[in-house]
């Protein structure tokens, strides 16, 4: 099995380079010059909560690592910065951001990338710790992390050594919160969150003299729809990306619990706990799911529109992708992406209900003790999901240890890493850029969709490089029905879809958290900003474009 496939989406040919490991002083600070900062400031996560105070201030360290052979020293800050409302100029809301920035770098050649995770209502600290900063914790996935003590290494996969990082965390988590008068709800949809994101990148490169510098976004989860909407607002504010890394994305809302786009993960989940009734058991992941994908387009569909009327060798062929019996398939009306009464996914509950375990949403390979308690999961928070109670005490306790103890930024007030809040009171209506507005569901309620936005930004700036990454047992946002979503955005130009690129992990829905999946893509992160920074060309084209898009009035 190979750590990355690519497929169906604008292929290009992926490699795997394993970084060396770091030395035994990378990450130490150097000594003198650190900042450390408390702060007293109180800030609340609750729809109606504000704060007062209008200052910039942060912790700020120093540090070392290594990567690839390649000694880097970098400063760390953390801390806030004050939004304004584009109109008025006044303040609005302090966002807590995490910067990574490697010292002595030029403006115009550093790259700088902006991470946030998703929910809606989640902090960036997931991606902050897992991912690509330079340090990272440990983990046992896909198996369970025991408690503490815990611990975090550096990380020989970090991209610090492509780009300078900067970690946002929306208003609401975090320590990011509305100033008064304005509260935290009015932050709290689609638009008013990209706008706000919008702002405090647009501070960041103000306040950091970076506005020349290459731009990049990494979204994960509800932060890719982020991302569609806030890449077309940073265009028509004079803001063009070089690139745009979607990771597990959720872009047409409507798609949610689709069994087309969903069966090749439950293959894939099959697969790796050897529940297929395919013999011999294929041996390539991505050889498989391509395999299974062109049967869910075709005899699969076909089938799901016929029901009740069936195809005894379609059902036959389903049972063997599965690994779940005909009459139950039956039962379940060949619907694989159900769900029963108490929200429970019936095929996750299912696979292995013979052993009393059930598979984890966010990651098909965890397993956990099938209590009946995990409901089902939206992709705004891990509630009692195998896969988030898998790793949630190491990120808590290893976070707390990292923000007060190596980069020396303490405060009061109580962390928000999930505001379930901000997801009860998120206003999900939008309408793109192409005019669309997917309208309403049987239930009221309105249907998110953002790949118009993806598409329509992509068109404008046709040196903007798009990177799809996505697990193979991501049940959350299921690869397939990214690559559906992708193929089917409002982008005639098929040069401009050249910019575009999907890879597929055997990992799921945090695809770093799985080490070779994180170096893999790593890797190919690493060519993508190789590729956008050498091409002078494109580099000319884009600050152009940037200079000449005349800012609209808010």
């Amino acid at each position: 099995m190979t750590n990355t496939e690519s497929a169906s989406v604008s292929p290009q040919s992926s490699h795997n380079t394993h970084a060396s490991s770091a030395t035994a002083a990378a990450g130490a600070s150097h000594k003198g010059g650190d900042q450390p900062f408390f702060d007293p400031v109180a800030y609340g996560n609750g729809p109606d909560d504000s704060v007062t105070d209008t200052t910039e201030t942060a912790a700020i360290t120093h540090h070392s690592t290594t990567i690839g052979g390649q000694k880097i020293n970098y400063t760390a800050t953390a801390g806030h910065l004050v939004i304004v409302d584009p109109s008025s100029s006044q303040p609005e809301a302090k966002m807590f951001y995490v910067a990574f920035t490697q010292d002595n770098q030029k403006e115009e050649t550093r790259p700088v990338t902006f991470f946030y995770n998703g929910g809606p209502g989640s902090s960036s600290v997931f991606v902050l710790l897992g991912s690509f900063a330079p340090r990272r914790i440990k983990t046992s996935m896909p198996g369970f992390t025991p408690p503490a003590p815990y611990s975090m290494e550096d990380n020989p996969d970090s991209l610090l050594d492509k780009s300078d990082l900067v970690f946002i965390n929306p208003v609401g988590t975090g320590y990011s919160a509305a100033i008064a008068p304005k509260t935290n709800r009015a932050f709290w949809g689609v638009d008013q969150d990209a706008d706000s994101i919008k702002q405090f990148i647009k501070r960041f490169l103000t306040k950091n003299n970076r506005w020349n510098s290459p731009k990049y976004l990494f979204g994960e989860s509800y932060g890719t729809a982020r991302s569609c909407v806030l890449a077309y607002r940073l265009h028509e504010d004079g803001v063009d990306l070089n690139g745009i890394t979607l990771q597990s994305s959720i872009l047409d809302y409507t798609q949610s619990g689709n069994p087309v786009g969903a069966l090749p993960t439950t293959a894939a989940d099959a697969w790796y706990h050897k529940k297929l009734g395919i013999a011999p058991r294929p041996t390539d992941l991505g050889t498989f799911a391509e395999e299974v994908a062109q049967f869910a387009r075709t005899d699969y569909l076909a089938a799901l529109r016929k029901f009740p009327t069936t195809d005894s060798a379609t059902v036959e062929k389903l049972s063997e992708y599965t690994g779940i019996d005909k009459t139950t398939l039956l039962a379940w009306s060949l619907d694989i992406a159900s769900y029963d009464s108490r929200g429970n996914s019936l095929f996750l509950t299912t696979l292995l209900k013979s052993q009393g375990l059930a598979l984890g949403e966010y990651d098909g390979r965890v397993t956990a003790i099938n209590t009946g308690i995990a409901g089902k999961i939206d992709p705004n928070s891990g509630g009692n999901d195998p896969t988030m109670t898998a790793v949630t005490g190491v990120y808590t306790t290893m976070w707390n240890v990292y923000l007060n103890e190596q980069l020396k930024y303490t405060s009061n007030s109580a962390f928000t890493d999930l505001n379930d809040q901000a997801f009860q009171y998120w206003d999900f209506s939008h309408i793109d850029p192409t005019g669309a507005q997917k309208g309403l569901d049987a239930k009221g309620n309105i249907i998110l969709y953002t790949a118009g936005d993806l598409a329509a930004v992509m068109a404008l700036n046709p040196d903007l490089k798009v990177l799809s990454a996505n697990g193979f047992f991501d049940y959350v946002t299921p690869f397939y029905q990214t690559v559906l979503d992708l193929q089917q955005m409002p982008l005639v130009s098929q040069q401009v879809r050249q910019n575009l690129s999907a890879r597929f992990y055997p990992s799921g829905h945090m695809v770093y958290l799985d080490g070779g999946s994180r170096t893999a893509l790593k890797a190919d992160l690493a060519k993508m900003y190789d590729t956008t920074v050498s091409n002078t060309q494109a580099l000319f084209r884009i600050r152009a474009l940037q200079a000449r898009v005349v800012q609209k009035p808010k």
